[in-house]
């Protein structure tokens, strides 16, 4: 069983979709449950016995760090990204000499979800095999989301690896904002901005990228009508 303590919060984006309200404060502050998104995601780190965090910063970048500066554990260290906004491969390229070499967590800061049977977390950490994987995603069905799945995202295989959909198929399977990675990975990415899926493409030519079906129901929040719907279906609990 792989025993990973550090991870990485995707927490630099705009926002853009979150708009009007990422008009005054970044995403990972938005509201959702009377916390901000980013206290959801931390407190899942916490739990399941995470001890640094790397958070990237961008828009808003001064109220982010305020904010994450009040948290005592994990430990938060902060990969500045003001100048250039790197997306997701980039910002985690950047951020390499922070991550060290053992496999991390990476974490959307806008990821939330209802538990199901036991910690979605924690069986993605105990499921993670490097001797066969490069990475392993945490996949929600797309039946049971609340908020904006689109086509979905991936085929899943029964060994549980990865590929994408075609153009104009429908997919039962989405990515979950949650993944374990090998972050020498992203060393291989271009300069500058890259997302993270020029390395799962490069991973399922390989057969190295996999998924894990997560319990419960997994929640997209990228809208504020996205998020409305989900604090409604956690009222009605």
């Amino acid at each position: 069983m792989a025993s990973i303590k550090r991870a990485m919060v995707m927490a630099a984006g705009k926002g853009t979709r979150m708009r009007p309200l990422t008009d005054t404060m970044p995403k990972p502050l938005v509201p959702f449950m009377g916390s901000p998104l980013i206290d959801h995601v931390l407190d899942r780190l916490e739990d399941a016995g995470i001890e640094e965090v790397i958070v990237n910063v961008h828009h808003f970048a001064d109220k982010l760090e305020a904010h994450l500066a009040k948290r005592n554990f994990p430990r938060i260290v902060i990969s500045d990204e003001r100048e250039r906004l790197l997306d997701t491969g980039g910002g985690a390229k950047q951020a390499l000499h922070l991550l060290g070499e053992e496999p991390i967590v990476t974490f959307n800061s806008d990821s939330v979800w209802v538990e199901g049977w036991g910690a979605n977390l924690t069986r993605l950490i105990e499921g993670f095999d490097e001797t066969r994987m490069d990475a392993l995603l945490m996949i929600a069905d797309a039946a049971r989301t609340i908020g904006y799945v689109g086509r979905g995202d991936f085929h899943m295989d029964p060994l549980g690896r990865l590929t994408r959909r075609g153009p104009a198929e429908t997919v039962p399977y989405m990515f979950a904002g949650v993944q374990i990675i090998k972050p020498q990975l992203f060393a291989d990415g271009p300069d500058g901005p890259f997302t993270t899926n020029l390395i799962w493409d490069r991973l399922m030519e390989k057969d190295t990228l996999f998924g894990q079906r997560m319990s419960g129901i997994w929640m997209h929040v990228g809208s504020p009508e996205d998020l409305a719907s989900a604090e409604a279906f956690m009222r009605d609990l």
